[in-house]
């Protein structure tokens, strides 16, 4: 059986991957091959080099936790200025994200990864989704985080390309195509439970991708479940961490690993409608409990 590991976006939410896959490493199923988006193609890059071993989980967890906001988003109020006056492409440089991808890439091309790697990004033209699976691997990190934007399209291969969210953000037709017939979707979530919404651009437009990911993620997760076997990992709820929030990410890791690990106990990985754990829900109506929708 070949299978493959699905990373979604998620902004600073990609740290709760990090502990899914520290107690996904328990169950010994490790992945045969590894389809990143966004913040799921930084993971994604990572194991593909490293490994999905005690060791390299742990120094993925410590690159996490060491990410700040400003490394990521850095406020630049010239720039900030520039961008709305047409003269900048973005709101933010991305040197710092190009820093923190190339100081973890243990290969410069994707076809000499550790573990078979393939990133997602989007065609700015088209609309099409890009499967990157081999060339410059930094490149093709950077195309699948440069949410449109916050960050400067990236030209690759004679395409411009940005983020892999808007397109596929949880590739699990391209991970069939690939081979697999078994296919572990790891989601961030989204920030369900906050109790004002974001007042940043970054913020907003962050929560706005989450909410479309996860209703493409639904769809896709119906609409593939009879070919392949799908197992979704539950995402953390209730959840009031921002996904531009890059100091909590020891907390969120930690509580995935523990909701993981309790929910592998439990068994039934693979129940009928698995995309019914990601159903859209909030916290707030009425001051009762998760008011859930698909």
């Amino acid at each position: 059986m070949t299978t493959a590991y699905v990373l979604s976006g998620g902004g600073s939410l990609g740290a709760v991957q990090v502990g899914m896959l520290q107690a996904l490493s328990v169950r010994k199923m490790p992945p045969d091959l590894l389809v990143g988006t966004s913040a799921g193609a930084l993971n994604a890059a990572f194991l593909a080099g490293h490994g999905v071993d005690e060791r390299a989980l742990q120094a993925l967890a410590q690159s996490w936790m060491s990410v700040r906001r400003s490394t990521i988003f850095p406020i630049q109020p010239w720039r900030q200025l520039r961008a709305v006056s047409g003269s900048a492409k973005s709101l933010c440089t991305n040197r710092g994200l190009s820093r923190l991808i190339e100081s973890h890439l243990l290969f410069d091309r994707l076809e000499r990864a550790r573990i078979p790697v393939h990133i997602v990004a989007t065609n700015l033209l088209s609309g099409e989704e890009e499967l990157l699976s081999h060339g410059d691997a930094l490149s093709a990190v950077l195309a699948s985080t440069a949410i449109p934007g916050v960050f400067t399209p990236v030209r690759r291969d004679g395409l411009i390309l940005v983020d892999g969210g808007l397109a596929d953000n949880a590739a699990i037709s391209q991970a069939i195509a690939l081979g697999a017939d078994r296919v572990v979707v790891l989601p961030t979530g989204y920030a369900c439970a906050l109790t004002e919404a974001p007042r940043r651009s970054i913020g907003i437009a962050l929560q706005s991708l989450g909410l479309l990911i996860q209703q493409r993620l639904i769809r896709d997760v119906a609409l593939y479940r009879d070919r392949a076997e799908i197992i979704v990992v539950p995402p953390l709820c209730p959840l009031q961490v921002s996904p531009v929030d890059f100091g909590r990410a020891g907390e969120l890791i930690e509580r995935a690993r523990m909701d993981t690990a309790a929910w592998l106990e439990r068994g039934n990985l693979s129940p009928v409608h698995p995309e019914q754990v990601l159903a859209l829900h909030d916290h707030t109506r009425r001051g009762a409990g998760p008011t859930r929708r698909v």
